[in-house]
């Protein structure tokens, strides 16, 4: 019985060194993508924004949110047990994903998610509010190392990514295989 005890504790003791940590994940506020649901209301924004570059072409707006979508998920659904069903597979693709994205936005890959997440969001809602002079600013920071005019071209005319365009398309039909219908 000893022994069984002593083999059972040195196989949790390895598992536990075996299981990475849960990603950098950033939180938002309710409503944040648009729906009382943030992790759908984020999956439909990147899923359709990243479906093809003409969606968001002279829609900075879009992009924006689109690209805070795809960093929040990166974290929430390899951290949040709701998403459990998830494969491994698609969970490492939407953290690709989200590298991805911070490259062509030239956004620092260890820049804390939430910072990431708070001034895409703020740069959407200042812009769209009309105030864009205010947009502009909240990109001079040292996570964003492209200018901010820079920045807002980029946002306008968003490349195509072929590795986030498949993420997203793959954690949305898992999710909605789970039971949560994207809506």
């Amino acid at each position: 019985m000893i022994i069984r005890c002593g083999v059972v504790l040195s196989c949790l003791a390895i598992a536990a060194c075996v299981v990475p940590p849960a990603p950098d994940t950033a939180s938002v506020p309710f409503s944040a993508f648009g729906t009382m649901d943030n992790d759908v209301g984020a999956m439909n924004q990147a899923a359709w924004a990243f479906a093809s570059p003409a969606r968001t072409l002279n829609h900075p707006v879009d992009a924006a949110r689109a690209a805070a979508a795809v960093d929040y998920l990166g974290g929430e659904l390899s951290s949040n047990p709701r998403w459990v069903a998830v494969s491994s597979l698609t969970k490492m693709q939407m953290l690709q994903a989200r590298v991805d994205v911070r490259r062509v936005l030239g956004i620092r890959p260890d820049a804390p998610s939430q910072l990431v997440v708070d001034t895409l969001m703020r740069f959407a809602a200042l812009w769209q509010s009309g105030n864009q002079a205010a947009s502009m600013q909240v990109f001079v920071s040292p996570v964003f190392t492209l200018p901010p005019q820079r920045m807002l071209q980029v946002l306008g005319d968003m490349p195509y990514v072929q590795s986030v365009n498949i993420a997203t398309m793959d954690a949305s039909g898992e999710m909605d295989a789970g039971g949560m219908r994207m809506r």
